[in-house]
């Protein structure tokens, strides 16, 4: 009787410490969504692999504070509505901090600073600023900081944009190549990317201006509320920013 007791005691000490091994464990996974078209912040390499400036952030973020976190690709049209509701618990895709945003999610500290840039064909020169972009026709990707300021600029200036929206930004750099818009706003350092740094568009393509002088912070976004995961990666990335780490990561993918 006392064996059975025994062995009945082992068996629910097995089972308890399982539980509580799978409890720590799930609570230490995070899914973090990214839209993979936005080099050299997050992309597709040749090879498959997901990678980029803020890909690597993650990676370290996770390797400093020992949290499991998978990097999920996810269409822009529709990622904020996938953290909201709870399919993943954080978008890291060149995310703007913005009032509107902040109403809705939560913002780490930002990991860098952008402006929106403007990419013509080499042969143009005469569109530098927001202004002289009066009148053409500009690629921007859907629902980014690039629409809302042309939309935003046009309306305070009594001004008219032809605007076309696009999935992704690289469609509107193609478009821009073919001749079918003549200008392309979006971030700076995907400008750079787009412009300066692919040789698929060397010769062809060219930063001619900044369409928005003021600085946006890029963040990591964060669910609603959740504020153990805010900290954790808040406390981290101050780490990563103290070693040095941030600063290697921004020079290996050319961000100024």
């Amino acid at each position: 009787m006392k064996k059975v007791t025994l062995v009945l005691l082992v068996l629910l000490l097995s089972v308890s410490l399982f539980a509580a091994g799978q409890k720590e464990s799930t609570t230490k996974a995070y899914v973090f969504a990214s839209d993979t078209t936005w080099p050299p912040l997050e992309y597709v390499d040749e090879s498959g692999q997901i990678v980029g400036y803020e890909i690597d952030l993650v990676n370290a973020i996770a390797e400093l504070s020992g949290a499991d976190i998978t990097i999920k690709s996810v269409a822009w049209d529709g990622i904020f509505a996938g953290l909201s509701n709870g399919a993943y618990d954080a978008v890291v895709s060149g995310v703007s901090v913005t009032d509107e945003r902040k109403k809705v999610m939560d913002f780490t500290t930002p990991t860098l600073y952008v402006t929106q840039s403007i990419i013509t064909q080499t042969k143009d020169t005469s569109m530098v600023d927001a202004k002289t972009l009066a009148g053409k026709k500009i690629g921007v990707q859907i629902g980014t900081t690039g629409q809302f300021f042309l939309e935003d600029f046009a309306s305070a200036n009594s001004l008219t944009y032809d605007i076309k929206k696009y999935d992704e930004i690289g469609l509107a750099v193609e478009d821009l190549l073919n001749g079918n818009v003549d200008a392309v706003v979006c971030d700076s350092v995907i400008a750079g990317d787009f412009a300066l740094a692919n040789p698929n568009y060397a010769g062809k393509l060219h930063v001619t201006g900044t369409a928005s002088t003021e600085g946006e912070p890029i963040a990591i976004a964060v669910q609603k509320g959740n504020t153990t995961l805010l900290t954790l990666i808040n406390d981290s990335i101050k780490t990563l920013q103290d070693n040095g780490t941030v600063d290697k990561l921004m020079k290996k993918y050319n961000i100024m």
